[in-house]
């Protein structure tokens, strides 16, 4: 073979490949292969559980060392059939993309412990498990992809899957809500591929590193803002953002609580962390542009999830209302710009991830002691169950930002980031959802726990186990808010990612090996 020919082949393949390497795509493997052999043995319902639980326990320790790798050797990519980027695939992985991956992977196991008690047999035997590690799998792939129409791929794949969830006991109210999810989702998902598209013909690449590089070269003549406008509308319904966030309490309340959980704590994210990656390393100038736009959005994000919680009187209702408010929240960060705001957005978003799985958590069970969720009919908790209540408490003053826990200090960052900015409407508007999110919560305690209950209300016992799961996250909750420090390093390093992705673009376009 010529020698030319040689070194042009030395220029779109990698010769050899790190075994460390392999990490960056192990977690969608491990959650695709054990959800295939779940339906595989669909029939053998008793090993869904163990299975799932196992797989999930690995998956959490998969993540936690492909973040320290990251946190410390710097990003990593990972190329599908030795093709390098632009021409091959690939998984990218740095610190804001890990840390979110090991964020959901919890989230998830306190999941499955928790449905033990929750989803009954009829419904595993219709692909719980099966359904969960496939919804794993695309929000794996989505935190960890390096390539846009494969984060399209794996939006696909968390949609499908999460259809699934929504519909298992296929009772009306979850058909009515999938209808709901479903329809704003698809819209999104429709003007996500017409971007996606849109840039290929663009750019002839799909790779972020190489769209981020070529970005970057633009002299103006590119229709940039347009593909950014896009984005932002595909990606802020996918998050529940204003004005296209009417789907989420309308359907967040129809599914087994287990599922409004695991929806609640990861699916939005998703969204969130795609507009960062989006509009803060690939496009930074066209998101700068934006900011008008995203400050508007977030502001009046944060009022109508607020308001929304004080005029709901079921409790599953309210709670779809705080994941829209706080998805304002980090909408917040990325409005007002800079290291700071986007590294205390990171910090909100993994707060949010446990506290708002953790509610969920927390509102089956009083949906088990008072037989339904109507704040109305809810009463007596406290002297019934004192430990519900302490836990209780703890995180609504969590999601309410009340210290000393995890929901104070990223919103302290952002008011005190958004004051030194001059930016006086919006850290406002964080204070002011704060307090009505407060006013929410304490109506919950009073209506719900406090309230005395009437003399024939029945003895009820509730499940050790889900009790020791919601323990355990309310437990990180405070940890956390105790000693932020850590959170706060590495959130910031996944902030810094994001904004000075020149490691991120030489992890894909290493120098090629003869």
């Amino acid at each position: 073979m010529p020698t030319e020919a040689i070194t042009d082949l030395a220029k779109v393949f990698v010769s050899d490949i790190p075994a460390v390497s392999w990490l960056a795509i192990l977690p969608v493997v491990l959650c695709l292969v054990t959800g295939a052999a779940l339906a595989m043995i669909r029939r053998q319902i008793h090993w869904h559980t163990p299975v799932a639980i196992g797989a999930l326990a690995c998956l959490v320790a998969l993540d936690a060392f492909l973040l320290w790798h990251v946190a410390t050797q710097g990003p990593m990519t990972m190329v599908l059939g030795r093709w390098l980027p632009p021409f091959g695939i690939a998984f990218s992985v740095d610190v804001a993309g890990a840390l979110l991956a090991l964020t959901a992977a919890v989230v998830a196991l306190a999941g499955s412990i928790y449905a033990l008690s929750d989803i009954d047999t009829n419904t595993r035997r219709y692909g719980f498990y099966p359904f969960l590690m496939f919804l794993l799998a695309g929000v794996s792939g989505a935190f960890l992809t390096g390539d846009i129409f494969n984060l399209y791929v794996w939006f696909e794949v968390l949609l499908i899957s999460s259809f699934g969830l929504l519909v298992l006991g296929g009772e009306r109210e979850q058909i009515d809500g999938a209808m709901k999810y479903g329809l704003l989702n698809l819209v999104a998902t429709t003007l996500f591929l017409i971007a996606t598209g849109y840039i290929y013909a663009i750019f002839g690449t799909l790779n972020m590193a190489d769209i981020a590089a070529k970005v970057a070269a633009d002299d103006g003549s590119l229709p940039l803002m347009t593909l950014a406008t896009l984005y932002l509308a595909a990606f802020g319904m996918k998050a529940a953002a204003f004005p296209v966030n009417f789907w989420l309490p309308a359907s967040y309340h129809t599914p087994r609580i287990t599922v409004s959980a695991l929806f609640a704590g990861l699916l939005t994210k998703v969204g969130v962390y795609a507009l960062f990656r989006v509009l803060v390393m690939i496009m930074p100038e066209q998101g700068e542009a934006l900011r008008p736009l995203i400050w508007a959005v977030a502001i009046l994000t944060m009022l109508t999830g607020s308001i929304g919680a004080i005029a709901s009187s079921d409790i599953r209702r309210l709670l779809g209302y705080w994941v829209i408010s706080g998805i304002g929240v980090m909408l917040a960060g990325l409005a007002i710009g800079g290291q700071d705001a986007l590294s205390a957005a990171v910090f909100y978003m993994l707060h949010s991830m446990v506290v708002m799985a953790a509610l969920y958590f927390l509102a089956g069970l009083v949906g088990r002691a008072a037989a339904g969720f109507d704040l109305h009919r809810v009463w007596g908790l406290y002297g019934r169950f004192p430990l519900l209540t302490a836990l209780a408490m703890v995180l609504l003053f969590a999601i309410s930002g009340l210290p000393p826990f995890s929901g104070f200090w990223p919103k302290a960052m952002l008011v005190r980031t958004a004051l030194a900015q001059e930016s006086w409407l919006i850290a406002a508007t964080i204070l002011l959802s704060g307090f009505l999110m407060t006013f929410a919560a304490g109506r919950i305690l009073l209506l719900a726990f406090w309230r005395p209950a009437p003399d024939e209300a029945e003895a009820v016992s509730l499940p050790g186990l889900q009790i020791c799961v919601l323990t355990a996250l309310t437990c990180l909750v405070v940890f956390v808010g105790l000693w932020p420090e850590p959170l706060a390093v590495v959130s910031a390093q996944a902030a810094d990612g994001l904004l000075n992705p020149q490691t991120y673009i030489r992890s894909v376009f290493g120098e090629p090996q003869p």
